[in-house]
C-alpha cells in the first residue's frame, strides 16, 4: 500500500507542476515519470538465481571464431556443458555470485579434393558469474571463464610430405554476458554472447 500512496503523491505533484508548463513539457515530464516507475518495478523483481541454486547449462555454439575459410566443414559443432552454484548473495542488494565448471568441444575438417586435415578443440575451465535480476523469471548475468584448451590435428589423404598427428595446448579465457528465461520452475532457455568456443551459445538450463 505504501508504494501505491507514494505513486499517487508523486503523480499528483507531477499533475500540479504540469499546470505551469507547456503541453510539450507536460508530455515529457509525465513520460519520464512513467519510465521511472517502470525501472523501479524491474529492479524489484525477485531473483531467479539465488545463493545455493544449482544450474546445469547445455549449449550449442553458433558463429565460431575458428575455421571459417571456404574448405572448412563442421564435423562436431561447438557444444558446451557448464555447472554453476550460487555462492554469495546480497551483492548490490539483489546480486548473486555463482561459481562452477565448464567443458566445451568442437571438431572441423579442411578438405580440398580429398586431402586436408581434421582439427579438434577441447576446453576445460572454471567460470565465475555475477547475476542481477531485471525481469521476472529472467536470470541475467555476466562472467569470466578461465580454462585450459587442447587442440589436436590429424592429416589425411596424403596432404603434404610431412604428414603427422599432433596436439598443442594452452591457457584460454573468455568474457561473456547471458540470460536464462525460466518458462518452467526448473527449466529455462539459455543464451550467452561472448568470446569463447563460439560467439553465441544457445541451449537449455536446468535448476536443481
Amino acid at each position: 500500500m505504501s508504494n501505491c500512496f507514494l505513486f499517487y503523491n508523486v503523480y499528483q505533484n507531477v499533475i500540479n507542476l504540469t499546470d505551469l508548463l507547456s503541453s510539450a513539457m507536460k508530455r515529457i515530464l509525465i513520460s519520464c515519470t512513467a519510465i521511472y516507475f517502470t525501472v523501479l518495478q524491474l529492479v524489484a523483481q525477485e531473483p531467479a538465481f539465488e545463493k545455493g541454486s544449482m544450474v546445469i547449462n547445455l549449449g550449442l555454439g553458433i558463429g565460431s571464431n575458428l575455421y571459417t575459410e571456404t574448405y572448412y566443414h563442421t564435423m562436431v559443432p561447438p557444444v558446451s556443458v557448464s555447472f554453476e552454484i550460487g555462492a554469495k548473495d546480497q551483492i548490490l542488494e539483489k546480486g548473486v555470485i555463482g561459481i562452477g565448471g565448464y567443458l566445451a568441444a568442437s571438431k572441423y575438417k579442411y578438405d580440398f579434393s580429398g586431402k586436408g586435415w581434421k582439427t579438434s578443440n577441447f576446453i576445460i575451465g572454471a567460470r565465475g558469474n555475477f547475476h542481477y535480476p531485471l525481469v521476472n523469471k529472467l536470470d541475467t548475468y555476466s562472467g569470466l571463464m578461465l580454462g585450459y584448451g587442447i587442440m589436436g590435428v590429424e592429416y589425411f589423404g596424403g596432404f603434404g610430405q610431412n604428414e603427422y598427428t599432433g596436439s598443442s595446448s594452452g591457457i584460454q579465457w573468455a568474457l561473456f554476458v547471458g540470460g536464462r528465461y525460466y518458462f518452467k520452475e526448473n527449466l529455462a532457455a539459455m543464451l550467452e554472447l561472448g568470446y569463447g568456443v563460439a560467439y553465441l551459445n544457445i541451449g537449455i538450463a536446468m535448476k536443481f
